[in-house]
């Protein structure tokens, strides 16, 4: 499978972000934070038809005349067009040629209509493939691009499937395989989902050494883009001092962001964060919670300025 060819030669780079942008846990920097290089892709084979003028639409593609050149771009636009219309079948159809045509946009919304059954029937293996097409043309793109947000989607969203492999096809479980995702699009994209997934992975040692400290650390640089998931996990080692040094009030700051960043979160994530964050506080002492609250309103200052 290409995609696991493509990412063998960035396993140097995956195995070494084991040390991460190490931070001490008062949020103060302790080392820099090299950006590692993106996996070696010249041996695959080459993108198709990036917007290039002298493609031909198929003649099922709205409103396009048969003979009528069309861009990947601009078939991705009409597809999108059709979306916002509620038309999902003339939608695909634009979507698909876009798709076929290298547009990466229009594979990842592809991937993700299939992979949620979004207008289309559930297909994770079409899915999959839509996603490992961006992840082998695209692991190079410039991470402060528009673009670059659906290229860490897509590395995050193959390895999740790695990490429980789709049935009745070749994607197989491959724990080691979805680390190296996480790995890269927590590092070179600095995508908030791959930072809280790979510290999952070290948390409960998965596809990567059981190291508790380390998936502080990608907790941490996750929590900080106001992911609530990795907020409320860092808020909880912290007030324990689970394989950190207990900091009970940074912990309870922590738990606090993430109870109220959930509100927006599925019913899933809602519970089991409120039931932490009642639990912290519950056994904190005043100190712990009048601390927490100056920590809090700290934080929310230096996020408004």
């Amino acid at each position: 499978m290409r995609t696991a060819d493509t990412l063998l030669c960035v396993a140097a780079t995956a195995l070494c972000l084991v040390a991460g942008p190490a931070f001490a846990f008062d949020g103060s920097v302790t080392d820099s934070h090299a950006m590692p290089r993106p996996p070696e892709v010249a041996s695959l084979p080459p993108q198709t038809g990036s917007g290039d003028a002298g493609l031909r639409p198929p003649a099922d593609i709205p409103n396009v005349p048969a003979k009528e050149h069309l861009s990947a771009a601009q078939a991705f636009r009409s597809g999108a067009r059709w979306l916002k219309k509620g038309d999902t079948h003339k939608a695909v159809t634009s979507l698909e040629y876009a798709a076929e045509n290298g547009h990466p946009l229009a594979q990842w919304k592809l991937g993700r209509m299939y992979a949620m059954g979004d207008g289309v029937a559930h297909n994770d293996l079409k899915a999959f493939k839509y996603f490992e097409s961006i992840v082998n043309h695209h692991a190079g793109d410039d991470p402060n691009t528009r673009q670059a947000p659906f290229v860490a989607n897509a590395f995050v969203a193959l390895g999740r499937y790695y990490l429980e492999g789709i049935p009745h096809s070749e994607v197989k479980r491959d724990p080691e395989m979805a680390r190296r995702m996480f790995a890269y699009a927590a590092s070179y994209f600095r995508d908030p989902n791959a930072q809280y997934d790979l510290a999952r992975l070290y948390f409960n040692g998965v596809g990567a050494p059981f190291d508790r400290r380390t998936a502080a650390r990608w907790f941490r640089l996750s929590a900080r883009k106001g992911k609530c998931q990795a907020q409320a996990m860092l808020g909880a080692m912290l007030f324990y001092g689970d394989h950190v040094p207990r900091q009970a009030a940074r912990g309870l700051m922590w738990l606090t962001l993430a109870k109220d960043a959930a509100k927006d979160s599925p019913v899933s994530d809602r519970s089991w964060i409120d039931r932490l964050y009642l639990s912290t506080m519950n056994e904190a002492s005043e100190d712990d919670r009048a601390l927490a609250g100056i920590y809090l309103k700290r934080w929310l200052e230096h996020r408004r300025d």
